[in-house]
């Protein structure tokens, strides 16, 4: 989801301070942002998202440009948060995509059905992930879920363009193959 036409208002709204202008701004990217983090397997996805808005907020005041921007930005500073969390643990990431606090919040909704459904599809999901090397689940992560496109991908790993385009077509490659060795 994005804001549309109605970003400039907003960015400037919320670089003036107006809650509802964050509240916007949070609505429209905290789930693409804990999705990136979760998928990479942040060690601690929420309070990561947590830090990026957190570092978003202390800086948007010198933020200029466009929707696009601001997205690739966003995601710039949750790659950062996560890095960090990743020295401070000193581990490796272990999961490939949502963590149970996640699925558990948002099975409250679902059916039994549904929660069935959706704990295959993570698993999976996970199992897919799990597969690629970390660069391609960086970049798949970064283009599918916070929906950046190949130049803003490429700003956030710190890669060419062509390496994200390479390893993206690589990862897609994979998957396919996955999907077809599971048939």
């Amino acid at each position: 989801m994005t804001l549309g036409p109605a970003f400039t208002a907003v960015l400037a709204a919320a670089q003036s301070g107006e809650d509802w202008a964050w509240t916007a701004l949070y609505s429209d990217l905290s789930g693409p942002v804990r999705g990136y983090l979760a998928g990479r397997g942040s060690p601690e996805p929420e309070d990561e998202a947590s830090e990026t808005f957190l570092h978003v907020a202390r800086g948007i005041g010198g933020f200029a440009g466009d929707e696009r921007d601001f997205r690739a930005w966003v995601f710039s500073i949750a790659h950062r948060r996560m890095v960090d969390a990743y020295r401070r643990a000193s581990v490796r990431p272990v999961s490939a995509a949502g963590s149970s606090d996640e699925v558990a919040a948002s099975e409250l909704s679902a059916s039994a059905e549904q929660q069935a459904l959706l704990r295959d599809g993570l698993t999976d999901a996970r199992e897919l992930l799990a597969d690629l090397s970390e660069d391609q689940r960086q970049i798949l992560l970064l283009r599918v879920v916070g929906q950046l496109s190949v130049r803003e991908t490429a700003r956030v790993v710190g890669k060419s363009e062509s390496a994200v385009k390479v390893a993206q077509h690589r990862a897609l490659g994979a998957l396919r193959r996955a999907r077809d060795h599971q048939r």
